[in-house]
């Protein structure tokens, strides 16, 4: 079986990773199958929606340690710093293929999801769980900085000083610790998480994907904006929203007190 299947279904791409036996530990196979499937979701203009979620029991336990053994063993420090900076540029790109593909991204999480697990799941634009799930931005454990965009999307979740006590402490917290800190969308539990999942992106396919498309790019950039390059952003896009067909559907179907359908 695929490290990362492909699955199309009405519009919602579901990927799902498939390492069970190691957690889903991140290594060289499975960081190019994650680059390669994330990509295609991003590319592929019939998934309106993309649903990452893993097989067995646990979305990701971060990186094998087996692999990163592999990474240091036998090199000198320059030649390890190298290396790790070539496969964490691979990583890297998992991240932004999330981030910035103009379709909304649902994490399905269950059991642990730990190190780059949990870097990838804050990367997704919604994240339901089950109500026994649990984290760790464990990167501290094993004297690492952490990756995969984790120090720029918790402070923006939870503020810069609950951010500095997951990340410099690296202790296991909840599914309910998750919710309150503004983490997860929400819990379930996990024998309905798939359910959920599968609803709340069905939901969002029948959306208007050009608007969708537009916000999420909004919110992407709002951080790093000035509020008067923010406002014209704002304009720009709402003006070729309008111009959208589905704008007018989404008018005349207020009128005739329906369900829009969208293009």
């Amino acid at each position: 079986m695929p490290l990362v299947t492909y699955e199309l279904d009405e519009g919602i791409a579901i990927l799902s990773m498939n390492r069970p036996a190691a957690l889903n530990g991140l290594n060289e196979e499975l960081i190019t199958a994650l680059g390669e499937a994330t990509a295609r979701a991003a590319a592929d203009a019939e998934a309106r929606v993309v649903i990452l979620r893993s097989s067995g029991r646990h979305f990701m336990a971060g990186g094998d340690l087996k692999y990163l053994s592999g990474e240091i063993s036998g090199r000198d420090a320059a030649a390890i710093e190298a290396r790790v900076k070539d496969q964490l540029a691979r990583v890297h790109a998992i991240t932004l293929n999330v981030r910035n593909m103009e379709k909304p991204v649902i994490a399905s999480v269950r059991g642990v999801a730990a190190g780059f697990g949990m870097s990838l799941m804050l990367a997704c634009d919604f994240a339901l769980a089950a109500d026994s799930a649990y984290f760790m931005l464990a990167y501290c454990h094993i004297a690492l900085s952490p990756d995969g965009g984790a120090t720029w999307l918790l402070p923006r979740l939870v503020g810069l000083r609950k951010a500095a006590e997951i990340a410099l402490l690296g202790d296991r917290f909840d599914a309910p610790t998750a919710v309150r800190l503004g983490l997860l969308s929400r819990t379930m539990p996990v024998a309905i998480l798939d359910q959920e999942c599968l609803a709340l992106a069905r939901r969002l396919k029948d959306g208007p994907a050009q608007a969708l498309a537009r916000t999420k790019a909004l919110l992407n950039q709002s951080f790093s904006t000035p509020l008067e390059h923010q406002l014209e952003a704002e304009q720009a896009n709402f003006a070729r929203c309008a111009a959208e067909p589905d704008f007018a559907e989404g008018l005349k179907a207020r009128a005739e007190k329906r369900k829009p359908r969208f293009g």
